[in-house]
């Protein structure tokens, strides 16, 4: 058993897209049209283009737990899910030029650093290095 795909409530696919490859650097690995206008766009790491895949899914406009739970995360702060990188210092200052916002400065807990961001489309979103 492995991971291939791992799901992420968009509110906007479109909006959705343009940040997680303009902003955070994926690369589109799948776009395909789907019934009511939606599409099955995956993404991938630029590091591991054979990796698992990141799905951009609507499902917020089309299933009301979803939004439910999607809303309840981001009013409390809880990241949907985490991105290693190499450097959170470095990945801050890169994402924040770009005019990412930060609800977490980077910050240090354990043997992790972590920062939290919002990804425009309804998630905050954690950025985690190993120290």
């Amino acid at each position: 058993m492995k991971v291939t795909l791992i799901s992420i409530p968009v509110l906007d696919q479109e909006k959705a897209l343009k940040f997680y490859t303009e902003k955070l650097g994926f690369i589109k690995k799948k776009d395909m049209p789907l019934e009511g206008g939606n599409r099955w766009i995956t993404l991938v790491s630029k590091d591991a283009q054979d990796g698992p895949e990141i799905l951009l899914e609507p499902a917020p406009l089309h299933f009301e737990p979803s939004k439910v739970f999607q809303d309840a995360l981001m009013s409390a702060g809880i990241p949907w899910t985490q991105f290693d990188v190499d450097s959170v210092d470095t990945e801050y200052e890169r994402l924040t030029k770009l005019g990412v916002e930060f609800s977490v400065k980077p910050s240090v807990m354990g043997t992790f650093k972590f920062a939290v961001f919002n990804d425009t489309v309804g998630n905050n979103m954690q950025i985690v290095e190993m120290i």
